[in-house]
């Protein structure tokens, strides 16, 4: 995948295939670090101890309609291809942490792409699901939580196409607010 923001899409789609009601996103970019690291954790199923110990394998996939899942190979590929690395936690029945981080500067680390796309398309998409974006920069964070959202737009549905424009561009106006390389 070209960018970051493909992957976290596809990696926030496993845990909606796990059944989470809760997905925290959490984006952490510095500069002054050099870092550029992935937080994406969940309520979902979570997965066994023998799962989680060959999940980086491209031929395990709990999917019946093929058989590879190549989005955490790849995402653990890229990673360490360019200065970085991937950790995974799971417990069977309370959910899973996923962490991945790449160095900020590596000249093959992929640039992030449309993250603002990205979390108003899934976000309008499960709206039974609550989404938690924090995004950290060095200058500052900004937090986009569903919770607060759907307060705030009193029984609006999200996947209108004008709500979904709005909140795509909050988020980029945000981020550009914050200091995010994008």
């Amino acid at each position: 995948m070209k960018e970051l923001s493909l992957h976290v899409y596809d990696l926030l789609e496993n845990s909606i295939a796990a059944n989470a009601t809760l997905i925290e996103l959490t984006i952490h970019e510095s500069i002054k670090d050099n870092i550029y690291a992935f937080t994406i954790k969940d309520n979902g199923k979570g997965m066994s101890p023998e799962f989680l110990a060959k999940v980086t394998d491209p031929w395990t996939t709990t999917r019946k309609t093929r058989k590879v899942g190549i989005g955490l190979p790849l995402i653990k590929m890229n990673t360490e291809l360019c200065g970085g690395g991937m950790k995974i936690e799971s417990v069977l029945g309370k959910g899973t942490t996923l962490d991945f981080w790449f160095q900020h500067d590596h000249i093959d680390r992929p640039p992030m792409g449309d993250i603002a796309g990205t979390i108003v398309m899934l976000c309008s998409q499960y709206q039974n699901i609550r989404f938690v974006y924090k995004h950290i920069t060095d200058n500052d964070e900004f937090v986009f939580d569903t919770e607060e959202i759907k307060e705030a737009l009193d029984g609006m549905p999200m996947q209108d196409v004008s709500i979904m424009k709005y909140l795509k561009e909050m988020i980029e106006e945000n981020l550009k607010e914050i200091g995010s390389s994008q």
